[in-house]
């Protein structure tokens, strides 16, 4: 993961001809406002170094601009040769979801359960079976499985409680490193930063600046190391236990170790701070 893409990112907004009615002409003479009209430059361009592989998360408001960077970027990355995968657009098979992942049985196993749905009942189940929260654990599964260069995910773990949300957080680095992908993600839920450990998290503010925030390769890949050792548990004939997944695991299929069952880890790593200009 060591070469970069450069992406040039910001976000302006083109302004649709509106048509005058008894009410809007009410709110102009009001507040003494008119119709905004031509483009508005939101978000000042900049120009971002993605990693190979990496993840990059961008939290903030609604309204901050961050769905809007985060489609910017994938087109930018898209020009560049690189396959992203919006896990909104890919589409459901009429299929068991063990069958529906091209990967050897023990490979769909384990992602299923590092992406919530490890249990063998689950398994068993069509995806039109599934709530909303565990379609969109799919998806992940469906497109992590067809290896591409990033996955978007867009309003990430906003169908999740908040302790699958920092669960399913924590196997991001996991699935990065077992299926070789980048992460594009976009969240109003700054709390997961941590257990998401990216490589550039952008904080997008309401006022049009970014505070952009990197990771030290070389502590990261220390950590990396740190989460990776030990060995994936095989599943119990009930389906409970983890396979290295986020599901709660029964007493005999869990060690206690962090590293086992997907728990949500912190990172030490040092960031820098960059406050772009205010446009």
């Amino acid at each position: 993961m060591s070469s970069e893409i450069i992406c040039r990112l910001g976000v302006s907004h083109q302004f649709l001809p509106k048509t005058p009615s008894v009410r809007t002409s009410q709110v102009m003479d009001q507040f003494g406002v008119n119709f905004d009209s031509g483009c508005r430059e939101f978000i000042a361009p900049f120009d971002l170094a993605v990693p190979a592989q990496g993840i990059v998360l961008l939290t903030g408001e609604s309204g901050s601009g961050k769905s809007s960077l985060l489609r910017t970027l994938s087109q930018q990355l898209q020009s560049q040769g690189k396959t992203v995968l919006d896990l909104a657009g890919l589409p459901f098979e009429q299929r068991c979801l063990i069958d529906a992942l091209p990967v050897e049985l023990d490979q769909a196993e384990q992602l299923l359960a590092q992406c919530g749905l490890g249990e063998a009942h689950l398994m068993l189940r069509r995806p039109q079976e599934l709530s909303d929260g565990q379609q969109c654990r799919f998806r992940l599964a469906v497109a992590v499985a067809q290896r591409p260069d990033f996955v978007l995910i867009d309003e990430f773990t906003a169908t999740l409680d908040r302790p699958l949300a920092f669960n399913l957080s924590a196997q991001m680095q996991r699935l990065r490193a077992q299926y070789g992908c980048g992460f594009l993600l976009a969240t109003t839920h700054a709390d997961i930063v941590d257990a998401v450990a990216p490589d550039c998290h952008l904080h997008c503010r309401l006022d049009g600046t970014v505070g952009l925030e990197r990771v030290d390769p070389q502590k990261k890949s220390r950590r990396l190391c740190r989460e990776h050792s030990g060995s994936v548990v095989r599943p119990s004939p009930t389906g409970r236990t983890s396979l290295g997944g986020i599901i709660e695991a029964t007493a005999s299929g869990c060690c206690g170790k962090p590293s086992c069952c997907g728990m949500t880890r912190t990172r030490s790593e040092s960031a820098c701070s960059l406050r772009l200009p205010n446009p």
